[in-house]
């Protein structure tokens, strides 16, 4: 195969329904999260439970990569050169601020351990959560189906994050559900351990610049086509 034909077969289409569902996909992963955020900041900050603010933040910061990803496709869409560079820039300071939120859950859960400090049972995180945890599966599995058929690296790796999202969700829907059924004191400050975990692994994603590997990573040549079910993102350079 040619480098001609390989770089021809690694664009993605964004002429299709596929690059249609995907901005609407990215629409509702923006409003979504920004309600999520709102309701689960408010919620931890009256129960003080450390795990449900750090959740609320993460979604806050979900929102920013999500934006940068809804202004490539529309750029791509209406035929205009996306600005990498830009959005590299942007991209590290999510990263940033994913590692700030890391350190944040991180020091709060030590000092709440040794301090002996007890949330409130929040029974609004609970419900916000579980709601996630129905909501973020689906939509990853649909951005992901969008992404393969448009063969576009950017929309699954955006598919891979709202996965981590996913996951995210279930630690922190059984820390409060476990410390809502046996008052355990520990289990927020180690749901929010899990939160920093999923952090550093989110924000070291968007130093690599995961969001805005679309044209011009290194491929492999078996690796040209969605055909196998493979997310060629995974390997971007």
């Amino acid at each position: 195969m040619s480098s001609e034909n390989t770089t021809t077969a690694a664009m993605p289409d964004v002429t299709g329904k596929a690059a249609h569902r995907a901005v609407r996909y990215a629409k509702f992963t923006i409003g979504y999260n920004v309600i999520e955020g709102i309701i689960a900041i408010a919620a931890g900050t009256v129960a003080g439970a450390v795990s449900l603010i750090g959740f609320g933040v993460d979604s806050g910061i979900e929102v920013a990569a999500a934006v940068v990803v809804l202004v490539r496709l529309l750029a791509e869409i209406k035929g205009g050169e996306p600005d990498e560079a830009k959005e590299r820039k942007a991209l590290k300071f999510i990263a940033v601020t994913f590692f700030a939120l890391a350190a944040y859950v991180t020091v709060e859960g030590i000092r709440d351990l040794i301090g002996g400090e007890k949330p409130d049972t929040s029974l609004v995180g609970i419900v916000l959560t579980g709601v996630s945890i129905v909501i973020m599966p689906w939509l990853a599995r649909a951005k992901r189906k969008a992404g393969l058929e448009m063969n576009s690296r950017l929309v699954v790796a955006d598919a891979a994050e709202t996965k981590l999202c996913a996951w995210l969700s279930v630690s922190t829907f059984a820390g409060l559900l476990a410390f809502a059924v046996f008052g355990w004191t520990w289990l927020d400050p180690v749901a929010g351990f899990v939160i920093a975990a999923f952090a550093i692994m989110e924000g070291k994603e968007a130093w690599e610049g995961e969001l805005v590997c679309d044209d011009g990573c290194e491929d492999d040549k078996d690796k040209a086509a969605p055909a196998d079910g493979k997310s060629c993102s995974d390997d971007c350079h």
